[in-house]
């Protein structure tokens, strides 16, 4: 036996590894190039689509932190999925399929096209005798005759076909529909081109600039002019998608492209100037036309252009499309009259304010706030109704005395019941700001215009929220006999001076006591304590006022009673309430009203209001009283150079699919020798799908060869003949 020393090694050990690493190599290729993992990879784009269609992407992050809290925020961060579609691991996913479908098609391709040009005409008489489809016959005619009989059909019924002499037999090899190997070719590679199409027009370059160029988004606010020169793109950026505002008059030259901490700034290779904006309305009062008309002027040549851009009519210039996206405000000025709403002031404020900006407001209540200008719309489409849920009113949870706080709402009118589902139109204009004190915490209203109908009443509508993720809750103030808020402005005020609750509490207690014909100090003094009573408490303090306050009251009443009680107290607060109306309108040297239905029903729906003013939260209620509109239009500016490589892959991808489905390959072998005095003829047919069509072909050609071959007297082709040996076209 043979000893080795240690430093013996096997004179092969250097193949072995290389054979092991080639082995390797070609196992990891064959497995990226595999169907199952192209399949896979396919569904996990699917669930990042998904992702991507059920959570919005690129919303601020404060929006996503209040809706999944910080914990869950942060892992969602982590993960990406609030820009799914350019997150690394997304695009590594589309890598990694464009270069397993790009293996699958280098790796299969030749061989395929090879199959395409083959004849297959290596086939014996034995094997053809084990294809399902086949047929054999014998021909009393020369085998010269018996080929150029099946020649000239398989010509006519479109085969293509080669000859061929061996063992002293004739081998016809024909073929049609090679063409549907194009197919899979063609699919595999619209596949490739699609998702190289898409990465083109991802925002890698984008993240190529802030990897390697500095770049950086914008997280602050200013003049776009003045951001300095580490937040703006390259007008060269190969793809991006940005929106840019243009009020009529002015122009940008710049396009905004949000991102997860701020905005990009793309600088773009010409300026367009807003000429003007047209909108049109359908009768409804909803959009039906917008379009653009722009000046564009080329930074390079300095010439400029006229062009009007409308919704899927975009300005295409220097590679850039320019899409009508939609519209804004562009800093409409506002006239607006400011009221208190606390305390027994009534005096009002001229205002003026811009949209887009903020003005200064010190109501005297000893914290002084800032009023931002949001948004301001001329026309509204509304609809009222919220599913059975009165979303207008500005204290749906309320919870005291639930009984009591019914019954009231029922005589009184309150402006928090339910609503009917009415659909309204177009309700005018509306201003939208927030109030924002001096510990920056801000509240947003919404205030009507003009008075909305709403179950026959015409009311003025003033919404409130505390965060833009909340609905807009309305206070409903009733419209007065000239179709403003000055009465329940005026009752208000009244409501908080105790002057003239005093003295509404007087006029009650005489004409009660006229109304019931009884005299005397103590009647008097019994209906004055019984306004009184109801008054203060309506009036209430900064915890609890209104019909709550009263619901609270009666709680201390003996269950027994309370029903008898509550209704005395609605009679005591509609006559007292009454009263204090007359008394305010005569201090400011105003005619009193008859008491009627209409004046009656306008007295119901404002102590309704009153008891729901205490949940606006704001010390002042701003009214729009003019306006004059500057539109602005908002356009998306996209370059995207994958677009037309898309494009081709969905042609080829079409291509693909038809030539899979719609062109059958079939492969057809005719096996013809001498058999004595006559001919003997083997036919198989062939073909990748098996269908009722293929049956049919196959019984067809095999009776159509059977009986050519076997007619006699039918003289064959010279031409043909002379061809034998050489694969041609059919005719």
């Amino acid at each position: 036996m043979e000893n080795k020393t240690e430093g013996d090694q096997p004179a092969d050990t250097g193949g072995i590894q290389l054979k092991t690493r080639r082995a390797w190599l070609a196992d990891a290729v064959e497995l990226l190039s595999s169907m199952r993992f192209a399949i896979s990879l396919l569904a996990f784009i699917a669930i990042a689509a998904i992702i991507g269609t059920v959570l919005k992407q690129n919303e601020p992050m404060p929006n996503y932190v209040n809706q999944f809290g910080p914990f869950w925020f942060e892992i969602f961060d982590k993960l990406g999925l609030y820009a799914v579609y350019s997150a690394w691991w997304f695009l590594l996913i589309l890598g990694t399929l464009v270069s397993s479908t790009s293996l699958c098609v280098i790796r299969n391709a030749p061989k395929m096209l090879k199959d395409m040009r083959s004849w297959r005409d290596t086939v014996r008489e034995q094997s053809l005798r084990n294809f399902h489809h086949r047929s054999e016959w014998h021909s009393n005619n020369a085998r010269t005759k018996v080929t150029g009989q099946i020649l000239s059909h398989l010509a006519r019924v479109g085969y293509r076909f080669k000859l061929v002499e061996k063992d002293g037999a004739t081998l016809i090899a024909a073929k049609q529909g090679a063409a549907n190997k194009w197919g899979y070719i063609f699919a595999h590679s619209a596949i490739v081109i699609i998702l190289v199409g898409g990465m083109l027009d991802s925002d890698l370059s984008i993240r190529f600039q802030q990897w390697f160029m500095g770049k950086v988004p914008f997280e602050g606010s200013g003049v776009i002019a003045k951001i300095p020169a580490q937040h703006r793109l390259s007008p060269h950026t190969p793809t991006f998608r940005g929106n840019t505002m243009i009020p009529e008059g002015a122009s940008s030259s710049t396009a905004i492209l949000p991102q997860a901490t701020g905005v990009l700034v793309q600088d773009l290779p010409f300026t367009i100037k807003l000429k003007k904006f047209t909108i049109d309305f359908y009768s409804t009062g909803m959009p039906k036309l917008f379009a653009s008309d722009v000046e564009v002027t080329d930074h390079e040549t300095g010439k400029s252009f006229a062009s009007t851009i409308k919704v899927n009519e975009p300005l295409i210039y220097k590679g850039i499309a320019v899409y009508q996206s939609s519209f804004e405000d562009g800093g409409s000025r506002l006239q607006i009259k400011a009221y208190p709403m606390l305390g027994p002031d009534v005096s009002t404020l001229a205002m003026t304010g811009e949209v887009g900006g903020s003005t200064a407001l010190k109501p005297g209540t000893g914290n002084d706030f800032t009023i931002e200008w949001s948004g301001f719309r001329p026309f509204n489409v509304e609809n009222m109704a919220r599913n059975g849920a009165d979303v207008r009113a500005v204290n749906p949870n309320q919870t005291l005395n639930e009984k009591f706080t019914a019954d009231l709402d029922k005589h009184l009118g309150s402006a928090a019941k339910n609503a009917n589902n009415k659909d309204l139109k177009n309700v005018g204009p509306s201003l939208q700001y927030k109030l924002r004190d001096k510990t920056g915490q801000a509240r947003e209203f919404h205030n009507y215009m003009q008075p909305v109908q709403i179950n026959g009443d015409y009311m003025i509508l003033a919404g409130t929220r505390d965060s833009p993720s909340e609905a807009f809750r309305y206070l409903r103030i009733p419209a007065d006999d000239e179709d403003s808020i000055k009465d329940w402005m005026r009752m208000r005020a009244a409501v908080q001076n105790p002057e003239l609750r005093a003295l509404a509490v007087t006029r009650f207690a005489e004409h009660a006591v006229k109304r019931n014909q009884t005299s005397g100090a103590q009647k008097t003094d019994l209906w004055a304590t019984s306004a009184k009573i109801s008054l203060d408490a309506f009036a209430g303090d900064e915890k609890l006022s209104g019909l709550p306050a009263i619901s609270k009251l009666l709680e201390k009443v003996p269950q027994a009673e309370q029903e008898k009680v509550a209704e005395g107290f609605i009679k005591v607060l509609n006559g007292s309430m009454w009263e204090l109306w007359m008394v305010a309108r005569e201090k400011e040297g105003l005619p009193v009203y008859e008491l009627d239905e209409k004046h009656a029903r306008f007295l119901q729906l404002a102590i309704g209001a009153l008891s729901d003013a205490s949940f606006y939260g704001a010390p002042v209620y701003l009214q729009l009283t003019g306006f004059d509109e500057v539109k602005a239009s908002v356009l998306q500016v996209t370059r995207s150079p994958g677009k037309n490589v898309v494009y081709l892959g969905c042609l080829f991808l079409v291509l693909g699919v038809f030539s899979m489905f719609y062109i059958r390959e079939r492969r057809l072998w005719v096996w013809i020798r001498d058999d004595g005095a006559g001919t003997h003829a083997l036919m198989a047919l062939s073909s990748q799908r098996k269908t009722l069509d293929f049956e049919k072909e196959f019984e067809q050609l095999k009776m159509h060869l059977r009986q050519l071959s076997t007619q006699p007297g039918l003289e064959t082709q010279s031409a043909l003949a002379a061809s034998a040996d050489t694969p041609r076209n059919a005719a």
